[in-house]
């Protein structure tokens, strides 16, 4: 039998013990939050259990683990790890009534399930703001969580991570989460440079888990805002679905929002501040460099630069393009072009590096020769990194020097800058 529909997904998957059903986690429509659902093998049908349970089953430690499979402690009971507003959580699940109950939550951000027999206690990767991996034993009656490797403490006695601040501001209705990662040594008596980091997706998010991207540049003396506007994952569905048809629109302008309560500080220099993302995020700091010239200095990983060409071009584009903005471009395209950054990228003034990846099919490279060019025809300070081989995931899987030199040009690019 076929489990699914032909515009769904379904991520995570279990058998039940008895083997007569299947509890799985997807979507009947495209959305960045999933349901849970229960598929009955001798009927052949698939019952809704959830409606919107505002979080997400993905893993909190992709480097080792993908999403955790359900995990069943008995014939109706299933355990559940999740990840709610950037942390992570377990719930129990009652599979016939989709009833959830949270038996733990954590600021950090775990992945990877592993149980003993009784179901009494739980192996997990878990990462943190100070900490990029180790794993922990959770025991479950007792509710104590306890580090069990060791991992890095060397690494992280001379290179300490930076310390990271959790901020909400209430915007438009929603909440509005951030986190400020400060450098090692920071002093509030000194005025700091201040760098606006927007993650990919739109449906990704930042949290309680270690930004290795954030932690470089805090370390080179920045204090690096990390921020979820609408749109971002583990908020549940109408918050990750307000972003659509409205990209440059009410995100812009919570990262903004976001970045002026930061500038309220002493210690905020707001006369040197960049704006630095990847895909999703290197649309939002090439959109930013069209809309103001308050940025010092961007910085464009992948970028999503005119929707008109990614729509035909990227390895997702039309199907991606019409969920996220509204339609085809027969339908749309007026809408693309005003809040593509190709229609305002001859306003830029701000000094852009841009970083790509020469096999990227998510968010190809002409994407960044287009906006190359567009700056050079600007007159606008320019410089394009590209990486022979790089995919859009190459700054987890391209070869070490690679990923070296991207950071060393992101850091140095802020340097000369700020």
């Amino acid at each position: 039998a076929r489990i699914g529909t032909d515009i769904g997904s379904i991520g995570t998957w279990s058998w039940s013990p008895d083997g007569s059903s299947i509890l799985y986690d997807g979507t009947e429509t495209p959305s960045p939050q999933s349901d849970y659902f229960r598929y009955d093998v001798e009927a052949g049908k698939s019952h809704r259990l959830t409606d919107d349970p505002g979080f997400s089953s993905v893993s909190g430690f992709p480097t080792i683990s993908g999403p955790d499979q359900p995990l069943w402690i008995g014939p109706d009971t299933v355990r559940i790890h999740g990840i709610q507003a950037g942390a992570s959580g377990v719930w129990e699940m009652d599979t016939q009534t989709g009833e959830l109950d949270k038996i733990v939550w954590w600021d950090a951000t775990h992945g990877g399930f592993s149980a003993d027999d009784a179901h009494k206690r739980l192996v997990q990767g878990r990462s943190s703001l100070e900490s990029n991996g180790e794993l922990v034993l959770f025991d479950v009656e007792a509710g104590d969580t306890r580090r069990i490797t060791h991992l890095n403490d060397e690494l992280f006695e001379e290179m300490l991570p930076a310390d990271a601040d959790k901020i909400t501001i209430d915007r438009d209705g929603w909440s509005i989460d951030a986190w400020v990662l400060k450098p090692s040594g920071f002093d509030s008596s000194q005025t700091w440079p201040v760098v606006l980091d927007v993650h990919g997706g739109p449906h990704g998010n930042y949290g309680y888990s270690f930004n290795a991207g954030a932690q470089l540049i805090a370390s080179a003396g920045y204090v690096v805002i990390a921020a979820n506007p609408r749109g971002s994952g583990t908020y549940g569905r109408a918050f990750g679905e307000a972003v659509r048809g409205d990209w440059g629109g009410e995100d812009w302008l919570d990262l903004l929002a976001v970045l002026d309560t930061v500038l309220e500080e002493p210690w905020a220099d707001a006369e040197r501040t960049a704006i630095y993302g990847y895909s999703y995020g290197g649309y939002m700091s090439s959109w930013a460099i069209g809309q103001t010239d308050r940025f010092k200095a961007s910085v464009c990983g992948a970028p999503v630069f005119n929707f008109h060409s990614f729509y035909g071009t990227s390895d997702i584009g039309h199907v991606f393009g019409e969920t996220q903005w509204g339609g085809a471009p027969a339908e749309v395209g007026e809408w693309m072009t005003e809040r593509s950054p190709s229609t305002w990228i001859h306003r830029a003034t701000t000094p852009t590096l841009i970083v790509h990846g020469e096999s990227d099919h998510r968010c190809p490279i002409g994407q960044g020769e287009e906006m190359f060019v567009a700056l050079l025809k600007a007159d606008c300070e320019v410089e394009f990194a590209r990486y022979p081989g790089g995919s859009h995931l190459m700054l987890r899987g391209a070869p070490l020097d690679h990923r070296i030199d991207y950071y060393d040009r992101v850091i140095d690019w802020l340097d000369r800058h700020l």
